[in-house]
């Protein structure tokens, strides 16, 4: 299984993640929108942090169901942590752009419509 390092933009966030990147979701949301993330969804355990999560800030809205993380310094929004609504398993929504050896172009993105949710 590949293995992919990412980060925010300063590195003060910092990742592994464990997994194929082979497509992304591309969320209307209100925070999606303004952010321009590309999300790939993966088990929280496929995540593993480098840096200590006292350097992440953390923001919510809405139902709360997600923890949108983010760097306080740059301001990059890596990943995002929440529970599967079907599953209720722990999953994480990686910015695939915070992944440098991921090639986007070959990613088969897909329209998510978040912002009728």
């Amino acid at each position: 299984m590949p293995t992919h390092e990412g980060s925010c933009h300063c590195g003060r966030i910092a990742f592994t993640l464990e997994g194929d990147v082979t497509e992304a979701m591309d969320c209307n949301c209100s925070l999606c929108r303004r952010r321009g993330g590309l999300l790939a969804f993966f088990p929280r355990e496929a995540l593993s942090l480098k840096t200590p999560e006292a350097d992440m800030g953390t923001y919510t809205f809405n139902s709360h169901r997600l923890q949108h993380h983010f760097c306080p310094n740059c301001g990059v929004a890596p990943f995002s942590e929440g529970k599967h609504p079907k599953t209720s398993a722990m999953m994480a929504a990686v910015n695939v752009r915070c992944l440098p050896d991921v090639d986007l172009s070959t990613l088969s993105v897909k329209p998510f419509d978040g912002a009728s949710m």
